[in-house]
């Protein structure tokens, strides 16, 4: 097997002298360019714990592939972190930095002609996004995941970045006192790594390791750990592997594999943004999956993780009792994973799961089949008059199923949380907060804050959020995002008003309001369609590329 295969263009051939003269003046010698030429995407930086120490991760792999005879050559890429953007207009860059991510690493890896690529990701938009890269360049890769913070602690009760949220919460309802607030924000989080419940970047990594994109454990390990830091010797032999057998991306991600993470997902009742980001990666891929066909692995999978932000525990505490590949090896003596499917090792996921040990009888982390969290999953894809092309529910069960309320109709998400600060919400709400989608937001935003804030003030179960936007994997609640066609589109949801009743039934899958389709017309024939909140940059070439959330907000 030729391992050069795109190298060689600028390293062997005689009509590239400046090309090799430059590669000289970067270290290599003219025995160099023989070997694989290895990219390794790093998205580290230093203003986000997700990210932090993505840089030093980035070195070690390096130094190790440097040793197995091949070329490892290290290129950054952005990150947005969520945490930090949540609740500010910096949020609306975040899902759009999902695109910037792929398209950076492809033309780099295209434009540099390297042979093969590992990219190392922490943050949630990181990980499709350089997942969506490597399906188009169709090369050898491995996606590097690094991994889950530790726990923070105060007044001995565990903590994570929803915990600072929640306080914000429980500070304006009169819960909390200041000192507490201030002392639950200064210990939430402790270190490096990704935020530590099952949120979307710990959903993110379990579902791509679960793909077969990833090693064996890599999603569970913590960021902080000798077993992350031992895994770089397996990364640089495997990435070798892939390169001299030609495994590529194709190779590994097919429908099969895209249910064994989309079942994994549910099973751990993971984030509703691994949604977005499995359909823009099967579009991508050009897999024919669509979100239907979340409903349909979700009425057949039961709910099982005991995890936050709906659970007890955290990334950490799976890690502890034999991490995503116990869970796996679980999936796959009850019948619930495609064993044969390949993975980045080379071989199939039930040849790596071959000798994982069970799960000890006595932990209460993924529950037995016999006594589930849930019966069937907490992903619902909802229809109905407000969601005609569908929208997504996380329903665990601990909400109830039915939910009927009254309107309280926001324009953005800032108003909604000077609403629910200032105690103008109340029992039997429900929370309209609109053109926060993909072309209205634009960029379609988490609503943390404000569902953090719901639950801090202890309305959790009295009240229900509906949006166009999008919800972070910590939020949990009766609530229900992705609302297609959005607001800023015509979509209905741009027709309520305050005072109308809303009916959200999880049971038939449906969410409706509840007015004659003649008032609904009525109500259409009065709008008129805002204009583009930006006119240059980023934001506005997103917002006229990007495609509904019903097909993953994809630009292509």
């Amino acid at each position: 097997m030729e391992l050069n295969k795109y190298s060689k263009v600028i390293t062997k051939k005689g009509s590239q002298p400046a090309a090799q003269a430059m590669l000289h003046a970067i270290g290599l010698k003219k025995e160099d360019f023989d070997k694989p030429f290895v990219g390794i995407a790093s998205t580290g930086y230093e203003g986000n714990p997700c990210n932090m120490h993505l840089n030093d991760l980035s070195y070690q792999i390096k130094n190790e592939i440097d040793k197995a005879k091949a070329v490892p050559l290290i290129f950054n890429t952005i990150g947005i972190s969520d945490g930090i953007s949540m609740g500010t207009s910096g949020m609306k860059y975040s899902l759009p930095s999902r695109e910037i991510i792929a398209d950076s690493i492809e033309s780099v890896v295209n434009g540099m002609s390297y042979d093969s690529l590992i990219t190392v990701v922490g943050c949630d938009k990181n990980m499709p996004g350089a997942l969506m890269a490597m399906i188009r360049l169709n090369r050898p890769s491995i996606l590097v995941y690094g991994g889950t913070i530790s726990s923070g602690c105060y007044n001995g009760k565990k903590l994570d970045v929803v915990s600072a949220f929640e306080a914000w919460g429980e500070k304006v309802s009169g819960k909390i006192s200041d000192l507490d607030y201030e002392n639950i924000i200064s210990n939430a989080c402790p270190g490096p790594g990704a935020c530590g419940g099952m949120y979307t970047a710990n959903t993110m990594s379990s579902a791509i390791e679960a793909m077969g994109m990833s090693l064996p454990y890599n999603s569970s390990n913590p960021a902080v750990s000798k077993d992350k830091s031992n895994e770089k010797k397996i990364i640089a032999s495997s990435i070798l592997n892939l390169i001299r057998n030609d495994i590529k991306p194709s190779d590994i991600i097919t429908k099969k594999s895209i249910e064994n993470a989309v079942r994994l997902i549910t099973v751990l009742g993971g984030s509703t943004n691994a949604v977005l980001h499995i359909l823009a990666i099967c579009k991508t891929a050009n897999i024919d999956f669509g979100i239907d066909d979340f409903q349909k692995i979700s009425n057949e999978t039961p709910f099982l993780g005991n995890l936050k932000p709906s659970g007890k525990y955290l990334m950490e505490d799976l890690h502890d009792i034999g991490g995503v590949p116990a869970v796996l090896k679980f999936m796959l003596d009850n019948n619930m994973l495609n064993g044969d499917c390949l993975t980045v090792t080379g071989k199939t996921i039930a040849q790596n799961l071959k000798d994982v040990a069970k799960f000890d009888s006595n932990q209460d982390i993924i529950m037995p089949l016999e006594k589930p969290i849930k019966e069937s999953g907490h992903i619902s894809i909802l229809y109905g008059n407000i969601a005609s092309h569908g929208s997504v529910a996380k329903i665990t069960g601990k909400e109830g199923f039915i939910f009927e309320g009254v309107a309280r109709v926001f324009d953005c998400e800032d108003d909604a949380n000077d609403a629910i600060s200032t105690g103008k919400i109340k029992k039997g709400d429900v929370i309209v907060i609109r053109y926060e989608g993909p072309k209205g937001g634009p960029g379609m935003p988490e609503m943390l804050k404000p569902t953090s804030a719901i639950m801090g003030a202890g309305l959790g179960n009295d009240v229900a959020l509906i949006t166009d936007g999008r919800f972070s994997g910590g939020t949990h609640g009766f609530v229900v995002g992705h609302i297609s066609p959005e607001a800023a589109e015509g979509g209905m949801i741009a027709f309520i008003k305050d005072g109308d009743i809303i009916v959200i039934d999880a049971i038939k899958n449906e969410i409706n309001v509840m007015l004659q389709k003649n008032e609904l017309e009525s109500r259409k024939k009065e709008w008129i369609k805002p204009e583009l909140k930006y006119k240059s940059g980023i934001l506005y070439k997103y917002s006229k590329l990007v495609s509904s959330a019903s097909k993953g907000c994809i630009t292509d």
